[in-house]
């Protein structure tokens, strides 16, 4: 290779093929911070769990988990009282088997709070677009958005050491 040397500055160009895709720049979100009873939430960690993608900025994401936090944690204020007339400060400090290292109570609270921010999403993206392939989309996250609600109940059940049964009218 030969080495030109030149008094004149280089110029260079960058040039990125047209099928290059470039993610957007990872955005560090810190963790939110829970009442003192549940654990607080790690927002990667939830992105992972239930992995949108970039469908949704940042702070919508982080808004969505509040939300779903917030939803969860009113499901489970009788169940916090319960536990805390029976001595307990917070949730990881209730008897229960683990799983990996965690509490399956613990594991239930997030998987709670991952379904409740899917649903959160959800509904609020399906009216967005008004074309027929719209309508379509909306009907199929509109059972998606009943499924997630369907599993946020199922782990607040099971967390609470309920069957994880569904009643519906006839």
């Amino acid at each position: 290779m030969d080495i030109v040397m030149t008094t004149a500055p280089a110029r260079s160009a960058v040039v990125i093929p047209p099928d290059l895709v470039i993610p957007p720049d990872a955005v560090v979100s810190p963790v939110i911070t829970n009442t003192f009873f549940f654990p607080h939430v790690d927002p990667e960690q939830v992105s992972e769990n239930i992995r949108l993608g970039h469908v949704v900025t940042p702070a919508r994401f982080r808004r969505a988990i509040k939300a779903a936090m917030a939803e969860v944690n009113a499901e489970l204020y009788p169940y916090r009282d319960a536990q805390i007339e029976a001595g307990f400060k917070t949730l990881a400090e209730v008897p229960a088997e683990q799983l990996d290292g965690e509490s399956v109570k613990c594991f239930h609270y997030l998987s709670a709070v991952c379904a409740m921010t899917t649903a959160v999403i959800y509904e609020r993206y399906r009216s967005y677009d008004a074309s027929a392939k719209g309508d379509k989309k909306a009907e199929a996250l509109e059972v998606s958005v009943d499924d997630q609600w369907r599993d946020m109940r199922w782990h607040v059940s099971r967390l609470q050491g309920q069957a994880r049964g569904m009643v519906s009218q006839l």
